[in-house]
């Protein structure tokens, strides 16, 4: 029994609200995988903040049709997808991907869509080579820790050199009149 237009519609009114919290949309041809199979993927998916859906290709061409972001992804429109609707953790979300690939060896990458353009399957690796946010944080972090250490032991060094230079003045000074008495005494021989 088919969906009735109601059921359409709310259909279309998901997919369009997942479009518009998610940063990027990986297509895949999901041919050949049991169900078992892609609620392995949507797991593998969860903690990266990544929704899996199936949908009918004519739905999404619907959804995506009215928005100058997504209206590239009807060029991978034609036979059985799988959409990814990325959100926050890109790379780790196509590194789950990529090894769920690898394991199963039945999906096959179609392409993704990102600010309104097409990304094929090299774009879409050098997006995941990315560091993640975590990582670009902690090296944000350690940079400004080292600039922090590095002022530190700069003003901690001006007291040290100060009080060194303070300390040497009275053996300046005794070595000049010593020096100076010593040229008296022997002019004074002479």
């Amino acid at each position: 029994m088919g969906k009735t237009k109601q059921q359409k519609q709310e259909m279309l009114a998901d997919i369009k609200q997942s479009l518009s919290e998610t940063q990027l949309t990986l297509v895949i041809d999901y041919k050949g995988l049991s169900v078992a199979e892609i609620t392995d993927l949507r797991r593998r998916l969860i903690p990266t903040g990544t929704a899996c859906t199936v949908a009918k290709n004519t739905l999404m061409g619907l959804a995506v049709k009215e928005d100058s972001n997504w209206q590239p992804m009807e060029q991978l429109l034609a036979g059985s997808n799988a959409f990814l609707f990325l959100k926050d953790d890109l790379g780790s979300a196509i590194k789950a991907y990529q090894e769920f690939q690898k394991a199963t060896k039945k999906t096959e990458f179609k392409g993704g869509v990102m600010e309104g353009r097409l990304l094929t399957e090299a774009d879409v690796k050098a997006i995941a080579d990315l560091p993640s946010k975590e990582e670009l944080i902690a090296q944000v972090a350690g940079a400004i820790n080292s600039i922090a250490t590095k002022v530190a032991v700069g003003l901690n060094a001006v007291p040290t050199q100060l009080a060194t230079g303070i300390n040497e003045v009275p053996a300046s000074v005794n070595r000049a009149i010593k020096a100076i008495s010593d040229k008296e005494q022997q002019g004074d021989a002479a």
